[in-house]
């Protein structure tokens, strides 16, 4: 009852944003609902796609990258892979970073409104590395890149990678630096009991609402449909990219395709797992006050072409885990 009573007593927030890929835009959704109670949100700390939103937040710009994402159908998603198949990763990242530098520009994280916090891994030191200070594309930058599938970032000695590889839910930045009257962590790669769909957790009502025709809505549940087109788009990439060193010589471009998104789900999934993992025994060191899970059945990491839906999800889950917690603040957004 005491501790009820304190979550109610003020309204700062530091929020803390987990990595895991498309599901990520769900967070834009939880901002929504906590800015919709009147909450004031003091400190952020994200890893991957979470310092990815929590970057763009602070600097003031998540309407703008909203509507953007909100608007983008896989096809969209498709043309912003830059493929390299480098021994370092398989994309570079390029595109998207270059879209995040024209909506933030070149802005240090000590200029943003709010601190933020954003997670990457040194591989060659094996520990985590906090970015406080410094440019904010490339603190986000670093910590966006899967090992594997985006290129690392070179910083001096360091070569740095996902955050997620030891941090998916990094709770103790915020609990070391700011103070806050509570946390709110956001685990999007949460386990479930059995297997979850996005469309089972929406509300009704607003599925009822729902503007896209039927046949976008098909086209969203079809997630052999967006794999069966990247695979063909990275068949036509690797007709003309000649040898690689270690293919079969009778080994045909569509066989070469199709073997390397299999490896991409592969490490995508395995990375998943260890995530999901690591998320449980951060929460577990480091009880946040609320804190909102995302199943991560709800949808695969690339489907970057679901943002409307996720972020609407985010808000759903947010809405419910607040109301548990702290019932008698009440949303403006009850429309």
């Amino acid at each position: 009852m005491n501790e009820l009573a304190h979550l109610a007593s003020g309204n700062k927030v530091a929020l803390v944003l987990g990595s895991g890929g498309a599901r990520g835009y769900a967070h834009i959704g939880v901002i929504e609902a906590l800015e919709a109670r009147g909450f004031e949100i003091i400190a952020v700390s994200g890893c991957s796609m979470g310092a990815l939103i929590g970057g763009i937040y602070a600097a003031g710009k998540l309407p703008e990258y909203r509507e953007w994402v909100c608007n983008l159908d896989y096809f969209d998603v498709l043309k912003l892979v830059d493929v390299t198949w480098s021994p370092m990763g398989a994309m570079r990242a390029s595109k998207v970073m270059s879209k995040l530098e024209a909506l933030v520009g070149d802005i240090l994280m000590e200029d943003l409104s709010i601190p933020v916090t954003t997670v990457a891994t040194d591989l060659v030191r094996q520990r985590e590395v906090w970015f406080q200070k410094g440019s904010l594309l490339r603190a986000i930058r670093a910590s966006i890149a899967v090992p594997g599938v985006i290129t690392p970032v070179h910083l001096g000695e360091q070569v740095l990678v996902d955050g997620g590889l030891l941090n998916p839910l990094p709770i103790m930045p915020v609990v070391a630096a700011h103070q806050a009257d509570f946390v709110v962590a956001v685990n999007v790669t949460a386990h479930s009991p059995l297997p979850v769909t996005l469309e089972e957790l929406l509300p009704k009502e607003e599925e009822a609402t729902d503007s896209r025709s039927e046949n976008e809505r098909e086209r969203d549940q079809s997630m052999g449909k967006w794999i069966g087109d990247v695979r063909a788009a990275t068949r036509k990439l690797w007709g003309g990219l000649g040898a690689n060193g270690d293919e079969e010589p009778d080994e045909t471009t569509e066989a070469r395709g199709k073997r390397e998104w299999s490896k991409l789900d592969m490490i995508l999934e395995s990375f998943d797992i260890t995530q999901a993992a690591l998320a449980k025994y951060k929460v577990a060191g480091y009880p946040p006050d609320v804190l909102i899970e995302i199943p991560k059945t709800v949808c695969s990491t690339y489907e970057f072409h679901r943002g409307r839906d996720l972020i609407r999800l985010g808000r759903h889950l947010a809405d419910q885990a607040l109301e548990r917690r702290m019932p008698s603040i009440a949303s403006d957004a009850a429309e």
